[in-house]
Parts: structure tokens; sequence; C-alpha cells
């Protein structure tokens, strides 16, 4: 004969029963939207995603947040008091696949470096920047034993080695490559990615991912490394290696402050079919990128835990997250696009061009707004 269930049981199995129901409801109303997918980059500079998609509810106020599904994988994009739009998120390697992935039409939405974003429109890759997401965030990193520690010193090194200095970098459309490889040459010093290119005085590496960076510092396959926050930070906390220079402070003085790096894009079918949706997602995240500034840390426990790192090495991070567009961005667009050209990495609809010819063929202004002073 069957013993009754107890009371306690009985309560466990009708929460259970309802916690069930509720998922099975809520999948089903998000089956029943369209769904699209946005791909980031485990950095501190898609620091607003990852704050967006852990505060959800909390940020109601804002007039649009994200509501967990899966959390870190799928959420619901709520606007206006009801959900819109099934966000699902792709973790990518770096800007340059998130910029073949949107050629692929394998993404709708994206936050990735601005040079990548460019490179992809200059072969004809349908996407749009719709919104900025921060400035600076960005150094060269050395073995602590390294014989420099500052851009002067590794200048001299550079120039007295024997063999070409190697520094590895994570994407070939990267900032953090590109600023570097302008300011060597700005100092007169040969750069060359070929390996049997002897006569350069620094040899720059695809490390191909950012995850390979901090390996490739401690085994010694590179003599320094180039990228964004964290992983500069990151290398000091774990004593893996030290800040040589913030690519801030390299010549000429005051030149590349405030320079900016990613950016939120939409593909231009979004843009087209759901324009509710990319507005509702550029809204929060201008909001997110205020917000994230004023409470610096608890955006660093934040991020520290969605990434893997340190709380201290997510604070050290010297970013700033832009509630608007800017003049002053703007203006930095516009040397990106130069220096961009001036390397010959334009081959098409970017070659030989000023930023305010491509303004059209870049940017959206119709969900962030005009830039303002």
């Amino acid at each position: 004969m069957n013993k009754p269930a107890l009371p306690g049981k009985r309560l466990a199995g009708l929460f259970c029963a309802l916690l069930f129901s509720l998922v099975l409801a809520s999948s089903a109303l998000a089956q029943n939207l369209p769904s699209y997918k946005l791909s980031y980059v485990l950095t501190t500079h898609h620091t607003p995603l990852m704050v967006a998609a852990v505060k959800g509810e909390e940020f109601k106020s804002f007039g649009t947040y994200l509501r967990p599904l899966i959390p870190r994988e799928k959420y619901e994009l709520v606007s206006g008091g009801k959900a819109i739009a099934v966000i699902d998120l792709v973790l990518a390697k770096s800007g340059s696949e998130t910029s073949t992935m949107f050629a692929q039409k394998q993404v709708d939405l994206a936050m990735a470096s601005m040079t990548a974003i460019m490179a992809g429109i200059d072969k004809g890759t349908h996407m749009h920047i719709v919104a900025p997401l921060q400035t600076e965030g960005m150094a060269l990193v050395a073995p602590k034993d390294a014989p420099f520690s500052t851009w002067d010193t590794f200048l001299a090194h550079v120039k007295a080695a024997k063999m070409p200095v190697k520094v590895g970098y994570h994407s070939p459309t990267s900032a953090p490559k590109i600023l570097l490889e302008r300011a060597l040459k700005q100092a007169g010093v040969a750069v060359t990615e070929n390996p049997n290119d002897f006569a350069a005085k620094v040899l720059l590496a695809d490390l191909k991912e950012t995850s390979n960076m901090l390996p490739a510092l401690a085994t010694r396959q590179v003599d320094a490394i180039v990228g964004p926050s964290p992983f500069p930070e990151v290398a000091v906390s774990k004593g893996a290696g030290k800040i040589v220079f913030d690519q801030r402070d390299m010549p000429p003085k005051g030149f590349w402050h405030d320079f900016p790096c990613c950016v939120v894009v939409a593909s231009d079918d979004l843009i087209k079919t759901n324009n509710p949706v990319v507005k509702a997602l550029v809204g929060l995240t201008l909001k997110t990128n205020a917000w994230s500034n004023a409470n610096r840390g608890e955006v660093a426990k934040i991020t520290a835990d969605w990434i893997g790192i340190s709380p201290d090495a997510a604070k050290a991070s010297s970013l700033v997250f832009l509630p608007q567009f800017t003049q002053g961005w703007m203006r930095w667009a516009g040397v990106y696009l130069e220096l961009l050209d001036g390397m010959g990495n334009f081959k098409g609809s970017l070659k030989g061009k000023k930023l305010d010819e491509v303004k059209p063929l870049l940017f959206d202004f119709s969900f962030a707004g005009q830039p303002k002073k």
C-alpha cells in the first residue's frame, strides 16, 4: 500500500511543477518572438553587454532591459514593457572574426573593434556602426624581466636588437595592432609580418585570438604582446608580465588620448526589417555605458565573474564608456580610416576616401543620434 506523500514533499513537487510550467511558458513566448544573434568578445571593452545581461530587470527604468532565458546565452529583449525579440549571445574570438560572421550572415548584431568593422565594410559586408562603446584600454605587455619598461626604452631595445623583436597581436584588423604599427613607423622603425624579413626591427605576429596572447607571452613565443583590456591587467595580476606602456601614452604626446576602439554594429538586413530591435538595444547600451562609468566597483565584479579574471584586474582597466557619439570620437574615426588606408588595408569602397565621403557607408546615426560636441 502506497504511503501518502509528506507535506514537504508535496510542496516541493508543486514548486517543481510550477517552475517547469514557467520555463515552458517562457519558452513558448520566446518561440513567438523574432530571434537574433549578437556576437561579442571576452574583453572588458564589451563590459556593457555583460552588465546589462547580469543586471536584467534592475535596468527596467531604462525603458529597455534583458530578461534571461538561459544566463549568458539567451535573453529576451524587453522594451516598453513587452518582449520584442530573443537575443542569442555568440562568443567571437576577435573583431575580424565578427566581421566575417556578418559577411556570412551568421550574426545580426555585434560589439567589435571599429577598425575590424571598417575593414569588413570596405570588403562589401552589409553592416553599419550604430553606437559607440568605449575609448582607450590597450597596452603593450612584456615578460617581467624584459629589458624595457617604457616606450623610450622599448624603442631603444628594438633599434639595438640584432634580430626583429617579435610582438604578438590577436587580430590583423585590431586597433592595438594598427596603432602600434603606426607609432613605430612614425618613429622610423621598420615593421614586418614576414618572419623571413630580418631587415625589419619589429616582427608582428598574428596569434589568431585573445585567448592565445598570455600563453604566447608566458612561453616566450613572443617578446611582447599588444592587446585590449583585460589582458594586460591579467598578465600583471598573474605575475606573467608587466605593462610596458599604455597605448594612449605613445608619442607624439597627447595624440593618442581618448582614442576609441569598440562599437555596436547591426546588419543592414536587421536595420531594414526590425528597426525597433536595433533602437532598443542601442538605447540599452548607451544607458548602460553611462551607468558603468558611475559604478566602476560593481562593474568590475560583474565583468571579473563573467570573463573569469580577478576583480582587481577588471577594475584596473582604463576604459571610458560612451553614452553618445561625439565630434571628438568622429575625428578619431577619421584618423583610423586614414591609418588603415595608408597601411594598405583597404582595397574596396573605402580605399582613398576621407571620412566625410563615406560616413553614410560606415554609420547609421538614426539610433544613437548625431555626434555632439
